[in-house]
């Protein structure tokens, strides 16, 4: 009776876990696999602290091969890391008039064409916390220590 009963929940568990991964392969949208951060602050706001870090941290600006552009829905910014020859995609996204989506789309090598790297690539989060880790030491701790300096109590959410 005890094996029948494991047997179902193994069973359930693998069939959750399968339909899980399917919905993670299909998932819609232009950036789908981003890993977003809201910060309680309006879009333009973190635009312009956005542009500020670029400003002065140089090693971060990708102006010579990307130009940071506005969409319909999303104004689009590229960093990069010079010492690595990586570019860095990045859109913020009014979720409120006070909230803001920030992500951190993908990355590339420079002398790549094409060949995007989404920020959750792999379906194994450990695959993809190496890049998500850096960006967030490299580039998101500068914007958040502008933040906490425009507005001391503000915590970001994942």
């Amino acid at each position: 009776m005890k094996r029948k009963t494991l047997l179902i929940i193994t069973g359930i568990i693998l069939i959750g876990f399968f339909f899980y991964y399917l919905a993670w392969s299909f998932s819609p949208g232009s950036y789908s696999r981003a890993e977003t951060y809201e910060f309680d602050i309006p879009e333009k706001t973190l635009v312009e602290i956005i542009n500020e870090v670029k400003t002065e941290n140089k090693e971060l600006d990708a102006k010579s091969y990307f130009g940071d552009s506005k969409d319909k829905h999303w104004h689009s910014f590229y960093f990069q890391y010079q010492d690595k020859k990586q570019i860095i995609h990045t859109w913020t996204r009014p979720k409120s008039k006070t909230v803001t989506t920030f992500a951190f789309v993908g990355y590339k090598s420079k002398r790549d064409l094409g060949n995007w790297i989404s920020a959750n690539k792999y379906f194994w989060w450990w695959k993809n916390s190496d890049a998500k880790n850096e960006f967030e030491t490299r580039i998101l701790k500068k914007i958040e220590d502008k933040i906490k300096k425009r507005k001391p109590n503000t915590i970001y959410s994942k």
